[in-house]
C-alpha cells in the first residue's frame, strides 16, 4: 500500500505517518512535508524521484503528472486500467492525505495584498484531493488532521479502511473543495481592482458584497418539521461559528428542539447578550414579551415574567448569567419550552430534572473585542425572496448615551436617560412597528408587529393595563419616527413622560412641538431599528 503526503498543515503528520510507516505503508512526499518526516527518521520517497520530474516553478507545479493522477484514479477492478499503469510503470497510490494553501487564513489577515492571495491558491492539491475522491472505492482521501485518528483505527484493526469510511472521507474531500474554491470565488468577487495601483505590495479594496456570494453551512441536525408540520426542516451553522452564537450551545436535557424553539431561541439569546447587566428575556412567536435587568438572575426573570405573564405562558427564556436554585424554583413554575443560560449550577440542574421536557441550554457567552465576531454576532443577515437573497449587514449598532439629542424643553432625567437606553435595547429586537414601554430596567409593555404605530401603541397599553401594570412615569422607545403627532399622544396618554425615537420625519418639528406642548421629553436616536 502506497500513501502520498503533501499537508500545509503539519499538526500531527509525523505522529500518523510514523503509524503508516509501521503498518508496512510505503510513504510518498512533496517539498516541505517530505523533509519534516525525513528529519523524523522515516524513510520517504519524494514525489519528483517517482515523477523523474523536478518541482519547478517555485513548487507551483510538482504534483500535476500522470504518475501521481494515474495512481490515484486507475480503478482496481478494470483491467485495462491496470494494465495501462503497468504499461507506464505507475505505482497505485491507495491514501492521500492533503490539506490546502491556507488561503482563508491569508485573506483574513489585516493588509493582505492581492499578490499574497493569488499566490497561496493551491492548484496542484485541489486537483489531487479530486482524484483521490472520484475514486473513493479504492483510494482513502484524507484532508483534515482530525480524520486521522479513525482512518488509523481502521488500518490497524483490519488492514485497510471500509467503503463506509472511504466514502465519508471522499465527501468530506469535496466539501472541502467546494468551500476552498467558494472563498476564493468571494474574495476575487470582491476584490475592487485598480490597474493603476497593481503592484506585489497592492492591499485592495474590497466590497461588502461580492460579485457572487457563496455561502457554507453544516448540517447540524434534522428537525421534525419545519414552522408549519407539512413543512420540511433542518439546522445548518456557519463553517466558523462565531463564538457565544446559538448552534455554539450545548443542550442538556429535554426533547429535540423544533424549527420554532431555535426561531425563538436566536431571538432570546441575541437580545439577552447585549445586556451587561444581569438580564432575562422572554420571547413568544419571535417577539420579547418581557425583559428586564436586575442585581441577579431570579430578580432579572420576575421583572421580566411581570411584564406579561400570559404571553410567557410556553416561552423562551434566556439568562446571561448563572441560573441558580433562586432562579430555577421561579421558572420552574411556569410552562417553558427552552430555558438558556451561560450555566447552570447542579442545584438548578436538580429542580429541572423532572421536567423532562423543557429544553436546557447552555451557551458561553462571547468574550467581547472590536468585531462583531467577537460578540458573537453575525456579520451579515440574509432572506430568501422568490429566485433571489437579500443581504445586509447586520443591525449591530450599539447606543450610546451621547448619542442621544435632547430636542425638547424638558430635558430628562439620569434615570430617564437609562431606561431610555434599555427600551431601545429592547425595541431593536421587537417586530416592527415597535413600541415598547419601560421603567426602572424592565419592560412595562410591548407592542410589536403592527401595520400602525398606533396600534403598537395601543396594544401595548393593553398589555400593561392587563399585567396590571401601571404605565405612569414610564419612558417608551418607538423603533421608527413618529409620522404625525398622534403616535405621540396615545403613549403620552398612556403616561409617559420621555421619549426616544429615530427622528427624521417631515413632520419632526410638528412631534417636537407637540411633545413640548404634552410636557414631554423626548431624545432623537438618529438610527432606526426596522425588524420584519
Amino acid at each position: 500500500m502506497n500513501a502520498l503526503l503533501s499537508v500545509s498543515d503539519k499538526t500531527g503528520i509525523v505522529e500518523f505517518a510514523q503509524g503508516l510507516h509501521a503498518l508496512g505503508i510505503k510513504l510518498l512526499s512533496t517539498g516541505g512535508t517530505a523533509k519534516l518526516l525525513a528529519g523524523a527518521g522515516l524513510p520517504v520517497t519524494e514525489v519528483a524521484e517517482v515523477t523523474q520530474f523536478p518541482e519547478m516553478l517555485d513548487g507551483r507545479v510538482k504534483t500535476l503528472h500522470p504518475k501521481v493522477h494515474g495512481g490515484l484514479l486507475a480503478r482496481r477492478d478494470l483491467p485495462a486500467h491496470m494494465a495501462a499503469l503497468q504499461e507506464h510503470g505507475i505505482d497505485t497510490i491507495d491514501l492521500l492525505v492533503v490539506n490546502l494553501y491556507p488561503f482563508e487564513a491569508t485573506v483574513a489577515k489585516a493588509g493582505c495584498t492581492l499578490a499574497d492571495a493569488i499566490e497561496n491558491i493551491d492548484i496542484g492539491g485541489p486537483a489531487m484531493v479530486r482524484s483521490a475522491a472520484k475514486n473513493w472505492k479504492d483510494v482513502g482521501v484524507i484532508t483534515a488532521a482530525d480524520q486521522y485518528e479513525a482512518v488509523m483505527a481502521e488500518l490497524k484493526a483490519a488492514g485497510k479502511l471500509s467503503d463506509k469510511l472511504r466514502f465519508a472521507l471522499s465527501v468530506a474531500a469535496f466539501n472541502r473543495i467546494a468551500q476552498y474554491d467558494g472563498a476564493i470565488s468571494d474574495y476575487l468577487s470582491s476584490v475592487k481592482f485598480e490597474d493603476e495601483k497593481l503592484s506585489e505590495e497592492y492591499v485592495p479594496e474590497r466590497s461588502l458584497f461580492p460579485a457572487q456570494s457563496n455561502g457554507h453551512f453544516i448540517k447540524v441536525q434534522d428537525l421534525r418539521y419545519g414552522e408549519n408540520s407539512h413543512q420540511q426542516a433542518a439546522l445548518y451553522r456557519d463553517l466558523y461559528p462565531a463564538p457565544g452564537s446559538l448552534v455554539t450551545g450545548q443542550q442538556l436535557q429535554g426533547k429535540e428542539l423544533s424549527y420554532n424553539n431555535i426561531a425563538d431561541a436566536d431571538a432570546a439569546w441575541e437580545c439577552v447578550k447585549s445586556f451587561d447587566e444581569a438580564a432575562c428575556v422572554i420571547v413568544k412567536h419571535a417577539n420579547p414579551c418581557g425583559v428586564a435587568v436586575g442585581k441577579d438572575a431570579h430578580e432579572a426573570y420576575a421583572k421580566a415574567f411581570q411584564t406579561d405573564p400570559t404571553s410567557a405562558f410556553g416561552g423562551i427564556i434566556a439568562f446571561n448569567r448563572t441560573v441558580d436554585k433562586a432562579a430555577a424554583e421561579a421558572v420552574v413554575k411556569q410552562f417553558v419550552e427552552v430555558l438558556m443560560a451561560p450555566d447552570f449550577t447542579a442545584e438548578a440542574l436538580e429542580i429541572f430534572k423532572p421536567k423532562v421536557n423543557v429544553r436546557l441550554m447552555k451557551i458561553a457567552l462571547p468574550q467581547g473585542g472590536k468585531s462583531d465576531w467577537d460578540h458573537g454576532r453575525n456579520a451579515m443577515e440574509s432572506k430568501r425572496v422568490g429566485s433571489g437573497l437579500l443581504l445586509q449587514t447586520a443591525d449591530n449598532h450599539e447606543l450610546a448615551l451621547a448619542d442621544l439629542k435632547v430636542v425638547t424643553v424638558k430635558q430628562p432625567t439620569p434615570a430617564e436617560l437609562q431606561d431610555l437606553l434599555f427600551a431601545w435595547k429592547v425595541a431593536k429586537y421587537v417586530k416592527s412597528n415597535a413600541i415598547v414601554f419601560c421603567k426602572n430596567g424592565m419592560t412595562m409593555g410591548v407592542g410589536a408587529g403592527q401595520m400602525s404605530r398606533l396600534d403598537s401603541a395601543r396594544i401595548a397599553s393593553i398589555k400593561a393595563e392587563a399585567a396590571k401594570l401601571s404605565l405612569q412615569h414610564t419612558v417608551v422607545a418607538s423603533d421608527a419616527f413618529f409620522p404625525f403627532r398622534d403616535g405621540l399622544d396615545v403613549v403620552v396618554d398612556a403616561g409617559a413622560t420621555c421619549v426616544a425615537q429615530p427622528g427624521g420625519s417631515m413632520r419632526d418639528q410638528e412631534v417636537i412641538d407637540a411633545a413640548n406642548e404634552r410636557g414631554v421629553a423626548m431624545v432623537f436616536t438618529g438610527v432606526r431599528h426596522f425588524r420584519h
